[in-house]
């Protein structure tokens, strides 16, 4: 978007739309209900603007938590963030914690799902 006197305005024309937040949970609720795996939400933030953070774990075991971050070229990417692979529940409520103190508006969502390398590989595939 351009100003009256033709200057590029910041912050606008962003490359890639986002989904609201809700909508972007129900997928991934669904997707891996699909995939019969389990999730649930941990933490319910803004419906159209909370960034969302992902809990992937394996048969009980964390593998590692994704967040949805813009990217500097505009578009969004699944970034890895928090508690390392293996780390115990109460590391990730520590790190949930934090974060929520951080950005209220967040979504804690938790995955449990057979293969999860693959759904990682595939998450941060389609961005």
């Amino acid at each position: 978007m351009r100003s009256a006197d033709g200057r590029r305005r910041a912050g606008r024309g962003l490359t890639s739309a986002r989904l609201p937040a809700h909508l972007e949970v129900a997928g991934l609720l669904r997707r891996v209900a699909a995939e019969g795996g389990f999730a649930t939400v941990l933490k319910k933030g803004d419906p159209d603007r909370g960034s969302v953070l992902l809990f992937v774990s394996s048969r009980g075991d964390h593998v590692t938590c994704l967040e949805r971050v813009l990217n500097l070229d505009g578009s969004y990417i699944w970034q890895a963030v928090g508690p390392p692979e293996s780390a115990s529940s109460s590391e990730i409520a520590n790190f949930l914690v934090r974060r929520t103190r951080f950005d209220e508006d967040s979504w804690a969502v938790e995955l449990d799902i057979a293969d999860a390398e693959r759904f990682i590989a595939e998450t941060k595939l389609t961005g």
